[in-house]
């Protein structure tokens, strides 16, 4: 089974050990032009097609991945939004998100096309280092949110920074 994450996005998927229950739940809506709702990045384990325009993607626990948000109406952009989002493992603490269940810790959360725009191509660079941004430091979602909400461009992620992230990580452990 595969699971279509958005426009031009697809991730084999695996059997899991973990029930519906014990996943984070994503709603996709698909109506061209109208509403919009995609992962643009993120692995998901599963997935249940609803309809032709609707599907829902579930995460493990512990999964980060980027949640986009666009609605139009008769006068133009309603909604523009990216969320980025790490899920949690059931009984934890979490935030909650429209379309996402129950929700999960929000690393970075940008409203309006023009920001959204920038965050997503802060993820097109990190994809240019050869790095998946669901493996990105958390703390560096963080603070691409907080420069970009005082009107600055975020520091880019770097090799050497993933490399530190990746040691500290795994030292955590």
């Amino acid at each position: 089974m595969s699971v279509i994450l958005g426009p031009g996005k697809s991730s084999a998927t695996e059997a899991t050990s973990l029930s519906f229950d014990d996943m984070t739940r994503v709603e996709l809506i698909w109506l061209e032009k109208q509403t919009e709702f995609w992962i643009r990045f993120g692995d998901g384990a599963r997935e249940q097609i609803l309809d032709r325009r609707r599907r829902i993607v579930f995460f493990r626990p512990g999964s980060v991945f980027a949640f986009v948000r666009w609605v139009a109406n008769d006068y133009g952009t309603v909604v523009s939004r990216i969320d980025i989002v790490r899920t949690m493992a059931p009984g934890r603490s979490y935030q909650t998100l429209p379309f996402v269940r129950p929700g999960g810790e929000i690393l970075l959360k940008i409203e309006g096309w023009p920001k959204v725009e920038k965050v997503l191509r802060h993820v097109d660079a990190i994809e240019g280092l050869g790095i998946d941004p669901a493996d990105v430091d958390p703390d560096h979602w963080r603070h691409v949110v907080h420069w970009m909400k005082a009107g600055e461009a975020p520091r880019p992620y770097t090799a050497e920074r993933h490399a530190a992230w990746l040691r500290r990580r795994e030292i955590g452990k």
